[in-house]
C-alpha cells in the first residue's frame, strides 16, 4: 500500500481517536483549549529556536564553513511549527520532539545514518570507467 496514502488516512484518524479519548477524560472545551494553548506555545517556542538556529548559521558563515547543520535543524524547526498549527495531540507530540535540541539531533542523526545507508547500497551497483579517445576520429575533425 502506498506509504503516503497511509499517512494521509492514518494521521487524521489517529487524531481523531485520542481527541475523543482525550476529551472525554477532561471534556470538550478543555480539549479545544489544550489545542490552541499547545499551538501557541509550540509556536513561540519555535519561534526561539529559529532565531537560535540563524545566529549559530551566521556565526559559521562568518567562520567560513558550510551551515549545514543549521540548514536542516531550521527545516525541522519549520516542520515542528507545520505540526504543532495543525490540530492534534500527536502532530504536537511530534512537534515538540522536534523543537526540543536533544531529539532533534537524535531524529536528525538517525534519518542521515537511514540515507547513508541507503545510498551504499547504491554503490555497490556503480561501474567505474574511462573515456579513452580515438586519435583517428580526433585528427578528422
Amino acid at each position: 500500500m502506498n506509504s503516503f496514502f497511509l499517512l494521509f488516512i492514518g494521521v487524521p484518524a489517529l487524531e481523531i481517536f485520542l481527541m475523543i479519548k482525550i476529551g472525554g477524560k477532561i471534556g470538550a472545551l478543555n480539549t479545544v483549549s489544550l489545542i490552541f494553548l499547545t499551538a501557541v506555545i509550540g509556536l513561540y517556542f519555535a519561534k526561539l529556536e529559529g532565531i537560535k538556529t540563524m545566529r549559530s548559521g551566521v556565526m559559521n558563515i562568518y567562520q567560513n564553513k558550510v551551515p549545514i547543520y543549521e540548514m536542516i535543524t531550521g527545516a525541522s524547526i519549520a516542520l515542528a511549527a507545520l505540526f504543532l498549527i495543525i490540530p492534534g495531540f500527536f502532530t504536537d507530540t511530534i512537534g515538540f520532539l522536534l523543537l526540543i535540541p536533544f531529539t532533534r539531533k537524535i531524529l536528525i542523526s538517525s534519518f542521515i545514518k537511514k540515507d547513508a545507508t541507503s545510498k551504499n547500497e547504491k554503490d555497490i551497483n556503480t561501474l567505474d570507467g574511462e573515456i579513452i579517445e580515438d586519435k583517428n576520429k580526433k585528427d578528422e575533425l
